[in-house]
């Protein structure tokens, strides 16, 4: 009897050796948890997960400019290619027990949500000017934009709304790191749903959240050897100027 689910899949990132392994436990937390969901990974070694029959790797490298939080959008969308709905998940999170599967998720985005300048004032308040300037260019006021929780969220496809989200958070994301702005994706992803006129779902968020673990894995220290650092900043700078060439294509909206 075919027991695969259908109805969702969970996706992550896995890039770099530590994020790989962390991918493959979270795939045998799904296993043992939720039999017959997939997990969809965006890594540079696709390879690594030919064992884990419950996984679909795909190739894929970093495109943020400093750090790859923006990149969750690539996976997400690659998720929902083959499923309605997506639950985007930290490979850095342990699943302690069983995935709820009754839970009717929502069109549109479903996660943990708050204002998002009560967040930036308690958080990162040198975030606010710049975030003011860029909810002008969007033409929208931060009072009714939400911040994001982003390690764990939730993407329904919403009759192709979906597509405009991911390209609105792509926008958005470059804006941000072209200002310096490299961390607090969440902030960008809030900024693109108010955009296209998505409310943030809380239904169901709770009741997924409490059989997960994050365990936070990037602020574990480890050593980087001479040429590890080398090459972080040679694709660093290499991924700088291609955002500021495909920046130049609107230019009144991210210089101006």
């Amino acid at each position: 009897m075919d027991t695969t689910n259908n109805n969702f899949c969970f996706c992550t990132l896995a890039l770099g050796k530590k994020y790989r392994l962390l991918a493959k436990q979270l795939s045998q937390d799904l296993e043992k948890h939720s039999p017959g969901t997939f997990l969809v990974v965006g890594t540079e070694k696709p390879n690594f997960f030919q064992s884990s029959a419950n996984v679909y790797a795909f190739p894929f490298k970093q495109k943020g400019i400093l750090h790859c939080y923006h990149d969750k959008r690539f996976v997400l969308e690659k998720a929902l290619s083959q499923y309605p709905t997506a639950i985007a998940i930290d490979a850095d999170t342990r699943i302690i027990d069983k995935v709820p599967t009754h839970i009717e998720w929502m069109p549109g985005f479903t996660g943990c949500s708050r204002n998002i300048l009560e967040h930036v004032k308690r958080r990162n308040s040198d975030r606010l000017p710049t975030l003011e300037v860029l909810a002008n260019k969007l033409n929208l006021s931060l009072d009714n934009v939400s911040w994001v929780g982003e390690s764990l969220m939730i993407v329904s496809k919403d009759n192709g709304k979906e597509t405009e989200f991911f390209q609105q958070w792509g926008k958005i994301g470059d804006y941000l790191e072209l200002q310096g702005i490299h961390a607090g994706s969440g902030n960008a992803i809030g900024l693109a749903a108010a955009k296209i006129g998505w409310t943030v779902h809380a239904q169901g968020w709770d009741e997924l959240r409490n059989v997960t673990k994050h365990l936070d894995a990037a602020y574990q220290k480890k050593s980087v050897s001479l040429w590890d650092n080398l090459e972080r900043r040679l694709g660093y700078h290499y991924r700088l100027n291609i955002s500021r060439v495909k920046a130049l294509k609107d230019f009144d909206f991210y210089y101006k």
